[in-house]
């Protein structure tokens, strides 16, 4: 095995670690927050979820051979911030994010489920995963009313690096966040002590309680997202460069440390998709029989980053909220016009899907039940309908 390290993979997988933590840590916090979790709750799922994609990231490609990259679910954060905070609080919460973990590990352990859930039309999938992101995308503009001062430097700075090096592109808006909020906003003068004070990881178990308004608000849309979103076209990716492995037993491992990871309020842990592209190219190693390396590198930079989220969230919680908002949703308007143009690709379908995004986007809750999975509903009767007159001829 130590043959197959080289520099060029070990650069790789330090770039696919720092992109991977840096670019979306923020909509994590954003979705544990609006579900009802308390800082140092959320500073203990930042840690335990960056440890346990770190662990998986090593395993994987020591398993395999092949460079699998691993993730949290960062849509499924989305989707959070879009349900808010639901019956029970947090540790309903909770107990939705292990519901949502045993619908992974069966969907990897048996098949039916998983082709359900490849049955599920991938326009309905990306028209709801686009209508969970609308909210957190206008978060940027919202900041800019809210102080220009203080908003435009952080979307300018994105907008510059996006047409030169889009991959910094979002690590600069942070870092753009870092200097406004250094030099913009009024600072305690015992900040450096609060930090040190921080340093430290803290784990906080959450008891789970199980609701059945946490398992369809919350369990059925976040599985949905991070299946569709995250795991398989993370296995898709790898396809594309000529890996195929078989997808049951990644899932049901991602299904096993997702169910971990939700007994400390976590979001689940899945395979990577964009992190997966940059491990599995030329540019981690000419040979793809070395590439795997690459993946092994981001994951113990997961880890590294996991022991630092205490002092990160004890940072940015001097700044106003919707300065990180604003971070968050710049992380996802690639996300956002991609899964919108995936949804809207197909002309059968697509009245469904703008019906799908309607629901989704306008964030109402019917019956108690968060709008991600109506929207879904009222995508897939639409569709159901549109089938049904065209079979009979009308």
């Amino acid at each position: 095995m130590l043959k197959d390290f080289s520099i060029q993979a070990t650069i790789m997988g330090t770039l696919v670690a720092f992109v991977g933590f840096i670019s979306s840590f923020a909509v994590i916090m954003q979705g544990l927050t609006a579900m009802g979790a308390a800082p140092d709750q959320v500073a203990s799922a930042l840690f335990v979820l960056a440890a346990l994609m770190g662990l998986l990231g090593i395993i994987f490609p020591l398993w395999k051979r092949m460079p699998i990259s691993c993730a949290w679910s960062t849509p499924g954060a989305a989707l959070l911030t879009s349900v808010g905070m639901i019956e029970g609080g947090f540790s309903a919460a909770a107990g939705a994010f292990v519901m949502c973990a045993v619908l992974i590990i069966l969907s990897g352990l048996f098949q039916p489920l998983g082709k359900a859930m490849r049955m599920i039309p991938a326009s309905l999938a990306n028209a709801m995963l686009a209508g969970i992101l609308l909210s957190l995308c206008l978060a940027p503009v919202k900041a800019i009313a809210f102080n220009p001062w203080l908003g435009l430097p952080i979307v300018g700075t994105w907008m510059v690096f996006l047409m030169w090096k889009r991959l910094w592109a979002v690590p600069a808006a942070l870092g753009a966040f870092a200097l406004v909020l250094v030099f913009g906003v009024d600072l305690p003068p015992d900040m450096l002590s609060k930090l040190g004070s921080s340093i430290h990881p803290t784990l906080v178990p959450v008891m789970p309680t199980f609701t059945w308004h946490g398992f369809v608000s919350v369990a059925i849309p976040l599985f949905v997202v991070t299946m569709a979103s995250q795991n398989i076209p993370g296995i898709a990716i790898l396809k594309v460069y000529g890996y195929e492995p078989a997808p049951g037993p990644l899932f049901a491992s991602t299904g096993v440390f997702s169910l971990v990871a939700a007994l400390f309020g976590a979001v689940p842990v899945n395979l990577a998709a964009i992190t997966a592209a940059m491990c599995a190219s030329d540019e981690a190693h000419p040979d793809p029989k070395r590439r795997y390396w690459s993946a092994i590198i981001g994951g113990i930079g997961y880890i590294l980053f996991g022991l630092l989220a205490s002092a990160i969230i004890a940072f940015v919680a001097f700044a106003p909220p919707i300065l990180l908002q604003a971070v968050a949703g710049l992380a996802l308007v690639g996300a956002f016009s991609s899964s919108a143009q995936a949804a809207f690709r197909d002309a059968d379908h697509r009245e469904a899907a703008a019906i799908t995004f309607l629901v989704t986007a306008s964030g109402t809750a019917f019956m108690g039940v968060s709008g991600a999975f109506w929207g879904l509903v009222a995508g897939a009767f639409m569709l159901g309908l549109r089938r049904f007159v065209q079979q009979n001829g009308h």
